[in-house]
């Protein structure tokens, strides 16, 4: 055996809530002799009692949970404990979460679209204690440091999702159906949206997300 490989494979949790997904990402993993799967969570709460039991050294975590959120996994999971590896798999465009899921804890972002190719050499990456992202997301990463002092950057991840679904065309009942939330908890996202970035309307509102969408949005 190549004497690189550890004797006892890393322990990794797949939380996603789509089975041919899950299944997917364990055949890649349990493919690989340094690897091995210890559990799957298909809900946050699943995920954060999953965290507690098995102790994984890493987690390869969806943002869009059925029930419960991605953002709140990867919250919890590097509060209680900072030294498990977290790599965000997800369908949604890296270029509008992934800084803050960093920023928050994620040791690495990856788009679902490149998940095949990708997903073995990242998990290894930040097992290493690395950070691994994609060389157009680094390239952003730097662009958007020297740009710190930009609005958007005072807005919170759910903000920032509510913001990209405003600049989409998306109505109020709409952004509330797509983010599992009530109406009123959008409402009230809009109007700290708006204190936050000093917009007096709805008007002014929609046109910085289209404008924002469109340099962020991909």
């Amino acid at each position: 055996m190549d004497p690189s490989i550890p004797t006892d494979p890393s322990r990794v949790l797949i939380v996603d809530d789509h089975p041919v997904v899950r299944q997917g990402i364990r055949l890649m993993i349990e493919a690989e002799p340094d690897l091995t799967i210890c559990g799957e969570a298909q809900t946050e709460q699943q995920a954060r009692k999953l965290v507690r039991e098995l102790k994984p050294d890493a987690l390869v975590v969806d943002l869009s949970l059925t029930e419960g959120d991605g953002f709140n996994v990867v919250r919890d999971v590097h509060a209680h404990f900072p030294d498990i590896r977290i790599l965000v798999l997800s369908m949604h465009d890296e270029a509008i979460y992934a800084e803050r899921l960093l920023a928050e804890g994620a040791s690495g972002y990856i788009m679902k679209q490149a998940a095949t190719d990708q997903l073995i050499t990242a998990l290894r990456t930040v097992l290493r204690g690395e950070r691994f992202v994609s060389e157009s997301l680094q390239r952003s990463l730097e662009a958007r440091r020297a740009a710190d002092g930009a609005p958007s950057s005072r807005l919170s991840a759910r903000e920032l999702q509510v913001i990209s679904l405003i600049g989409r065309g998306l109505g109020t009942r709409e952004i509330a159906d797509n983010l599992s939330l009530s109406v009123k908890t959008v409402e009230t996202h809009r109007l700290t949206i708006k204190r936050k970035l000093a917009l007096d309307t709805n008007a002014q509102l929609v046109q910085y997300a289209i404008k924002w969408h469109g340099t962020h949005g991909g």
